[in-house]
């Protein structure tokens, strides 16, 4: 797979375990290609399923489908949406519905990207004939993803032991000059996504960070695995703006993490 492809699949696939599971019931048969203008208009129909808002945007004589995390949307209001990736024949099973063309965007122009990710515009050029589908969009969402950052967990865990140990927040804090060395972070599961491009993804929340920046929640790759509410000790190299591509970068990841606990 080309690295630009994969880079796009990560960003849009770790978010919803719905979307997810319906990637694995059935492949799509959906053609992705850049769609780099921004889509403006009226919205004339709006509809939600499997995380994501559906849009039917008028601006002229051009009527175009644009999905979105899932959004309260009204019909009549109008919209700017960012730049995204275009699917042709695209079906959406949640709505059992089949758009000729759709633009998946990361959402309205106002909004700005969640936290602990910087964002850009999606491009993957040379890509036109790659299959894409709503499981695999919604399951590279998440802590990356310009997507949906779980929300802060109720839970308060002391720090890691160790000259290296780090809380989530310093993570993000001292990222500039932890980066690429190793570090330890004791935190819950709040989210668990297996065998995403070779890797398995953990959202991690110890009680520190701030939601409303998205500093409270710190992504980590490793090829191990924990349990979903689970207390665990991750120990591996954190990377500042972490750039997969596609315009999903994080502010602060750890990498090929060992989990103890």
């Amino acid at each position: 797979m080309n690295t630009k492809y994969a880079a796009l699949l990560l960003a849009l696939l770790l978010a919803s375990p719905a979307m997810a599971e319906e990637t694995k019931q059935a492949p799509a048969e959906a053609a992705a290609a850049p769609a780099e203008k921004a889509v403006k208009g009226k919205v004339l129909e709006s509809m939600s399923g499997a995380g994501y808002t559906y849009l039917l945007i008028e601006n002229g004589q051009d009527k175009t489908w644009v999905a979105i995390p899932e959004s309260k949307v009204e019909v009549g209001q109008e919209v700017a949406l960012q730049p995204g990736m275009e699917a042709k024949n695209f079906e959406s099973k949640a709505l059992k519905k089949t758009f000729d063309s759709i633009v998946f965007s990361s959402g309205l122009v106002e909004e700005a990207a969640p936290a602990g990710i910087e964002g850009g515009t999606p491009k993957l050029a040379g890509e036109a004939d790659k299959p894409v589908d709503e499981a695999t969009l919604e399951a590279m969402s998440g802590g990356s993803s310009r997507a949906v950052v779980p929300a802060a967990s109720e839970v308060k865990v002391e720090k890691a032991e160790g000259e290296n140990g780090r809380t989530v927040e310093q993570c993000f804090a001292e990222a500039e000059k932890l980066n690429g060395q190793k570090v330890r972070v004791r935190g819950k599961v709040v989210k668990f996504s297996p065998q995403i491009m070779d890797k398995n993804w953990i959202h991690l929340q110890d009680g520190s960070g701030d939601p409303m920046k998205n500093t409270h929640d710190l992504v980590v790759t490793t090829s191990e695995t924990a349990a979903k509410e689970a207390v665990v000790v991750v120990e591996g190299v954190l990377s500042k703006d972490k750039d997969f591509g596609a315009g999903y970068r994080y502010v602060a990841i750890i990498e090929d993490a060992k989990i103890s606990k």
